[in-house]
């Protein structure tokens, strides 16, 4: 395939996720004071399992952690995991600047991701009765991905970190979608204009920061886990999975990888492609 013709793809792809109108919640319940710290709920509308209280899908969007991306972009896909019999939580977090100039916000978007899924069980009592919130999937698309990752593996934490949790999250597992799995690969092949960087705060801070936030180098989790990536993904390479996979591997953790032909960013939360019906796939098969 030509570099033409990748690029022509993928920008249909970007064309078509970001072409669904978004689709409100059945409530919106905050887990902290910030306008950002709020989780979007959706009602499992179907029967996707063998029965019994829905297993709850908790989805991080993705956007490169910078400001204008938020979690509309994503509520299509909340909405598609909803109608399969999901119950769907889907997190808002603080990012970057509004002026689209940085990548997320240290610490804010970690301190929001962990008050979030700590916040999680009993918010989805509260507002999604028919949900069971024992069993919880964490999900998280590219940017979203790294810090789905990052959630599962708060009790690997550095001593000292105020996100270290005290054991390991109560998840049935994570799908990470085309994740920034590997920041220090994702920064060498300046994924997202640089964003990785800018999320840890600067050439000054990276190293420094780097083993609080960089899912590679938390392992292992003893979580189950799952990376979903397409083969022909521009914005984040197959590349930066597979690194994480290798980096799990060497920590003794086997991590699941399951490489899409002829797919490539966007078509993982696009609810009118193929791919988006494998994600589900993935999910289900760790929820019930």
């Amino acid at each position: 395939m030509t570099d033409d013709v990748a690029a022509a793809r993928a920008a249909a792809e970007e064309k078509s996720v970001f072409s669904h109108a978004p689709v409100d919640p059945d409530v919106t319940a905050a887990y902290g004071d910030h306008p950002d710290q709020v989780i979007d709920f959706y009602a499992p509308r179907g029967q996707g399992g063998p029965g019994g209280p829905a297993p709850v899908v908790l989805v991080l969007h993705g956007g490169a952690w910078r400001a204008p991306y938020d979690r509309r972009h994503i509520s299509p896909f909340a909405a598609f995991l909803a109608r399969r019999g999901f119950a769907v939580a889907s997190a808002e977090y603080r990012r970057g600047r509004d002026d689209d100039s940085v990548a997320g916000r240290w610490p804010d978007t970690f301190d929001d991701v962990a008050a979030a899924l700590d916040a999680l069980p009993a918010l989805v009592r509260e507002h999604l009765p028919q949900a069971h919130p024992g069993r919880t999937v964490l999900t998280g698309h590219s940017a979203g991905g790294q810090l789905a990752l990052w959630a599962a593996a708060r009790h690997v934490l550095p001593a000292g970190s105020p996100w270290r949790a005290d054991s390991p999250a109560a998840l049935r597992g994570v799908v990470a979608l085309a994740p920034i799995a590997d920041l220090a690969v994702a920064d060498k092949l300046d994924v997202c204009g640089g964003a990785v960087r800018q999320l840890l705060g600067g050439d000054e801070h990276f190293a420094e920061r780097q083993p609080y936030a960089d899912p590679a180098l938390l392992l292992p989790t003893g979580i189950a886990t799952t990376l979903v990536q397409g083969r022909t993904d521009l914005d984040v390479p197959q590349v930066v999975a597979e690194s994480y996979a290798d980096a799990a591997a060497k920590a003794g953790e086997m991590v699941g990888v399951t490489l899409l032909e002829d797919v490539g960013h966007f078509p993982l939360i696009d609810p009118a492609a193929d791919a988006c019906a494998v994600v589900v796939e993935e999910i289900a098969q760790l929820a019930w």
